[in-house]
């Protein structure tokens, strides 16, 4: 089963201008899917629509199975969790603690067991000093880890993350996309993320490409990279780690390229 099946789908905000065209992709239960682009590219509108918060022109979409439809959205949303782009969108609790615990009591979970899940998803995000904080005195970076702690709390099917590490800086950001690895590799959970970051996009398993609302690439990581031209007409750029790969391969050092840091790393240490 599929853990997302887009089909033919078209969306148009204004009824004429179309921001998505036709675009059909399927994302396998328990994969971890990054969807890229540039500013305008349809990337966040085709979060909303997964989630149900837009309705398609066209086309549909199936979540585990399910058509999404105004009879299923309400039941096919426990199942999948989003983080936004702006944190600001999902706050309800009057404390960081009290926010994490919504969507605890959402699903029922017993009281006693409650305290341990807020202290553990704080403690993944840096944020166990803050759990009495109010969340509107926080700063963009720690609402955004606040916003990631409750979906983490709930552990749905399905997580989209929305640009959701945009406003962290470089060492929060790095964090944040362990946390979400781990969580998928640990959980097997599915991750969907719409991502500017290619550091994040390195790691994950498959990759989609939007162009003018269509889909441009599609493909693992290193595939989508080693198209570099194609990514530079689209104003995108390969990842760091895989900068500092081809230069070493180069020079002889690596017999072949990676794209995470972890992996040049890795095989810097075996050169000893």
């Amino acid at each position: 089963m599929e853990a997302i099946e887009v089909s033919h789908l078209t969306f148009s905000y204004d009824g004429e201008n179309d921001i998505l065209k036709d675009v059909s992709f399927s994302i396998p239960k328990g994969s971890y899917t990054t969807i890229i682009g540039h500013n305008g590219s349809g990337k966040s509108t085709m979060a909303k629509l997964i989630i149900g918060l837009l309705e398609a022109k066209k086309g549909k979409i199936q979540i585990l199975g399910q058509e999404l439809n105004e009879e299923s959205v309400y039941e096919l949303r426990s199942h999948v969790g989003i983080v936004f782009q702006n944190p600001d969108n999902q706050f309800i609790g009057s404390t960081v603690a009290d926010d994490i615990a919504f969507g605890l009591e959402n699903h029922c979970v017993e009281q006693e067991k409650m305290q341990g899940i807020i202290e553990d998803v704080a403690s993944r995000v840096g944020m166990t000093d803050f759990l009495s904080a109010e969340p509107t005195k926080l700063s963009g970076g720690q609402k955004q880890r606040v916003a990631i702690a409750g979906i983490l709390a709930i552990e749905p099917d399905i997580i989209i993350f929305d640009e959701s590490t945009s406003m962290l800086d470089p060492q929060g950001k790095a964090s944040i996309n362990a946390q979400i690895r781990k969580l998928h590799e640990e959980k097997n959970i599915t991750i969907l993320s719409i991502t500017h970051d290619m550091e994040e996009v390195a790691q994950s398993e498959n990759v989609i490409v939007l162009e003018n609302g269509e889909i441009a690439m599609q493909g693992t990581p290193m595939d989508i990279f080693k198209q570099e031209d194609k990514l530079a007409k689209m104003q995108l750029d390969i990842p760091f780690a895989l900068k500092i790969s081809k230069e070493l391969k180069k020079r002889g050092i690596f017999k072949e390229n990676v794209c995470r840091l972890d992996e040049v790393v890795e095989k810097l240490c075996r050169l000893k």
